[in-house]
C-alpha cells in the first residue's frame, strides 16, 4: 500500500514512525505551501502533487486540513483516514466528503481518536438509544486558546467549572481543537444534534478525562478514560495517534473487527 500523510506535528510524527516500523513507509507528506522538506520523503502542498499510485491519505493535521485536502483526495479515488472528526459537524462539509467518496469510489475512515466504547454505542444504536452524554474534563491549561477563556478565569480557578453545555454539534463547531471526542461519540450514537456534551475545566485534574454515559434497549453504559499526551506535545492525545495506526493495521488483516 502506498500511503501519504498530511502534517508534520506530534500525531503525524508518531503515526509515521509506527507505520514505518510496521513496514508501511510514508511515500509523501502534504504540508502548507512553502514548507521545505526535512528529509528524503517528498513534501507537496496539494493532493494533485502527490506521487502516482497513492492509495491512502492520512489526515493528522486538524479540521482545516481535512477540509482542504479530504474532498480532493476522495474524489480522486484515494481513501482517507482522519481523526479530525469534529469537522463533520459542518453539515455542508460532511455532504461534500460523502459525495466525493461516492464519486471517487473511495472511503473516509474515521479513527476512534482519544475515546473508547464506540463499538458498544454503535451496537446499541441497532436497537434504541435513549440518551447519550459525553463529558470532557481537562486541567485549565488544556482549555487555553478555546472559548473557555472567555467564560472562565482559567489561570485562577479554585474548583471545577463547566464552560459549555449543549449538543455535540455546537461543541464541535465552537471548540474545533478540543471536541473531536464529542464528535466521535455523536457519530457512533445519536448524532450531532441529539448527543449531549458538557465541557469542564478542573484545577484538580491531572490529565484529560473523557466520560461517556448511555442508556437504551441494551441497558446502560458508563465509560471513562484518563488519557496521556504524546511526549512531543502535551496537547496531543497519545491514544488518538495510536487509533490512527490501529485503524490502518486492522484494515489490512484478513480477519478483523
Amino acid at each position: 500500500m502506498s500511503i501519504a500523510l498530511i502534517g508534520t506535528g506530534a500525531i503525524a510524527s508518531y503515526v509515521r514512525a509506527q507505520l514505518n516500523s510496521a513496514g508501511l513507509p510514508i511515500a509523501a507528506i502534504v504540508v502548507r505551501p512553502g514548507k521545505k522538506s526535512d528529509g528524503p520523503t517528498p513534501h507537496v502542498s496539494t493532493v494533485a502533487d502527490l506521487p502516482r499510485g497513492i492509495e491512502l491519505l492520512i489526515d493528522c493535521a486538524g479540521h482545516e486540513a481535512l477540509r482542504t485536502h479530504g474532498v480532493e483526495a476522495l474524489r480522486a479515488g484515494i481513501d482517507v483516514v482522519t481523526v479530525s472528526i469534529g469537522a463533520l459537524a459542518d453539515a455542508k462539509l460532511e455532504a461534500e466528503l460523502g459525495d466525493a467518496a461516492q464519486e471517487g469510489g473511495s472511503v473516509l475512515h474515521l479513527a476512534s481518536g482519544a475515546i473508547g466504547a464506540l463499538d458498544a454505542l454503535r451496537a446499541g444504536r441497532a436497537g434504541t438509544l435513549d440518551k447519550v452524554t459525553y463529558t470532557g474534563r481537562k486541567p485549565p491549561k488544556g482549555w487555553m486558546g478555546s472559548p473557555a477563556e472567555d467564560k472562565l478565569d482559567l489561570a485562577n480557578l479554585s474548583e471545577a467549572a463547566t464552560h459549555f453545555s449543549g449538543s455535540a454539534r455546537e461543541a464541535s463547531l465552537a471548540y474545533p481543537k478540543n471536541a473531536n471526542v464529542a464528535a466521535a461519540v455523536a457519530l457512533s450514537s445519536l448524532g450531532f444534534d441529539n448527543t449531549a456534551v458538557e465541557l469542564i475545566a478542573d484545577p484538580f485534574a491531572t490529565s484529560n478525562i473523557h466520560e461517556v454515559n448511555a442508556t437504551g434497549d441494551f441497558g446502560a453504559l458508563t465509560f471513562a478514560i484518563s488519557g496521556n499526551s504524546l511526549p512531543d506535545n502535551p496537547r496531543s492525545s497519545a491514544l488518538a495517534a495510536m487509533s490512527v495506526v490501529a485503524k490502518i493495521l486492522e484494515d489490512r488483516k484478513p480477519i478483523r473487527f
